[in-house]
C-alpha cells in the first residue's frame, strides 16, 4: 500500500514537471490557416489575407517580445518581390538572413534577384 501511494506521488510530481509554463518560441498566429486558403484558392481575397497574416505575426512578435518564425520575413519579402516592390523585399529578405544565418545563401540568391529585376 505504502509502494503504491509513493508511486503514486512520484507519478504526480512528473506529470506536475511537464506542464507547459514557459514562454512560447513564436508567435505563429493565422499562419497555417491562411497559407491553407490561400493553396486552396489563391485569389487576390486570400493573398492579401495571407500578407495581413504575415504582418500580423511580425507585429505581434514584436509586442511579446518573440523572434518572429523562420520564413515570416522570407515569405513576405517574396510577396513583395512578386509585386515588384524590389527595395521592399530586399528589406526582408536581409531580416530573415539577419535573424536566421542558416539561411543566408537562401536569401542571398533571393536578393540577387529582387537586385536584378530592379
Amino acid at each position: 500500500m505504502k509502494m503504491k501511494l509513493v508511486s503514486l506521488l512520484g507519478f504526480a510530481i512528473l506529470l506536475s514537471g511537464c506542464a507547459a509554463t514557459e514562454k512560447p518560441m513564436y508567435e505563429y498566429g493565422e499562419y497555417s490557416e491562411s497559407f491553407y486558403a490561400l493553396k486552396r484558392d489563391a485569389g487576390e481575397e486570400n493573398a492579401a489575407k495571407w500578407k495581413s497574416s504575415l504582418e500580423t505575426i511580425i507585429t505581434k512578435s514584436s509586442e511579446q517580445s518573440l523572434r518572429v518564425p523562420p520564413g515570416v520575413y522570407a515569405n513576405l519579402g517574396f510577396i513583395h518581390l512578386k509585386a515588384n516592390d524590389n527595395n521592399k523585399a530586399v528589406e526582408y529578405f536581409e531580416l530573415e538572413k539577419k535573424i536566421y544565418p542558416e539561411a543566408e545563401v537562401f536569401m542571398n540568391n533571393l536578393i540577387k534577384k529582387a537586385n536584378a529585376q530592379g
